[in-house]
């Protein structure tokens, strides 16, 4: 017997993207996003002035991925919200927003682990991609977030390592930051890579005991090494950004490379899923590609839009939830600190 159809409404609000999708189960019916420009003049997100954008945005976002769902909001059967992590600010405009609707609906509310939500989105039913059996490595790398995580279930996981200091996201954004390229310059960095020679600057890699991750003494080396290299041709960065780019992310991605080497060789587990903002990187990507014919691992890559924050991966968690009950109540709160497996 076929499962009756179940209409999710998610809603993700944790940082700057204020997000509202519509799931009918595992199917993806609408995803939209609405990003923030404002920040882009700051250099990074302002918290404050995110908050103020989640509150002009939600309820237009949330219209619209109704109608681009061709759902009324009678027939939806839960409503899933990001709880955190994230900022503060963001995630109580979400949460104030979905527990008011839920109560509104009479229909149950769902919280939901963002971190879980970016590994989970995997579990979305699409052509584009497919989801991993368990147990399986998942490498969640983001702007706020690096870790890898051993996932036994859809609800069992556990942390093996995580970074002790910057994100993966915050060291690729500040490293572009020094170079003087606009933010968010990660994605920038990851356009001139592929016209440079990664072997052209070499940087130091950290050395950090097991599965935990560092990325601050590399952020200062590329300082020094900028600094250097300016004092003796100040237009040495505009003329050789494209190899200090390959250069950069080469770096950063072998840190990660070396630590999902580990992870795999510690647990026995090769089927490897990525999951956050980092993860449309296309080295890794394609460093995931290399990995399957030279070491034998199965690796899943999300679709681009299920990367970045996103209210599909919200929904998907809502819909497993769902199935198994586990709904809560109105005296749900925000969290900006959340770890995975934790309530």
């Amino acid at each position: 017997m076929e499962n009756p159809k179940k209409y999710i409404l998610a809603i993700e609000s944790s940082c700057d993207d204020t997000s509202a999708a519509v799931l009918c189960n595992t199917k993806v019916l609408s995803n939209v996003v609405a990003t923030q420009e404002i920040h882009k003049q700051y250099g990074g997100v302002v918290p404050e002035l995110a908050s103020r954008a989640h509150q002009q945005n939600i309820v237009p976002v949330v219209h619209q991925a109704l109608a681009k769902a061709n759902i009324d909001k009678n027939q939806l059967s839960a409503i899933a919200f990001t709880r955190g992590p994230g900022l503060m600010g963001s995630l109580l405009v979400g949460t104030s927003f979905a527990k008011s609707l839920a109560l509104g609906l009479h229909v149950p509310l769902i919280a939901v682990n963002h971190m879980e939500a970016h590994i989970l989105a995997h579990f979305i039913d699409d052509k584009d991609q497919s989801a991993p059996a368990f147990p399986f490595l998942a490498m969640t790398i983001s702007g706020g977030h690096t870790q890898i995580v051993k996932v036994t279930d859809h609800f069992k996981m556990e942390v093996l390592g995580e970074t002790l200091d910057d994100a993966v996201g915050e060291a690729f954004d500040k490293s572009a930051k020094l170079m003087g390229l606009p933010y968010p310059g990660g994605p920038l960095i990851d356009k001139y890579a592929k016209l440079g020679n990664p072997g052209a600057y070499p940087f130091p890699k950290p050395k950090v005991d097991g599965l935990d991750f560092s990325f601050s003494g590399l952020k200062t080396s590329i300082l020094y090494f900028l600094n250097r290299e300016t004092q003796k041709d100040p237009g040495f960065v505009s003329q050789n950004i494209n190899d200090i780019c390959a250069s950069v992310q080469f770096t950063i991605l072998e840190i990660l490379m070396d630590k999902l080497q580990l992870a795999v060789e510690q647990t026995g587990i090769k089927r490897i899923a990525i999951g956050g903002g980092v993860a449309a990187n296309s080295g890794i990507r394609q460093r995931l590609v290399d990995a399957e014919e030279k070491l034998g691992w199965q690796t899943f890559i999300p679709k681009f839009e299920y990367c970045t924050d996103n209210a599909a991966m919200i929904g998907i968690v809502g819909y497993l939830k769902y199935e198994k009950g586990e709904f809560t109540d109105q005296s749900i709160a925000a969290k900006a600190r959340y770890a995975i497996g934790s309530e």
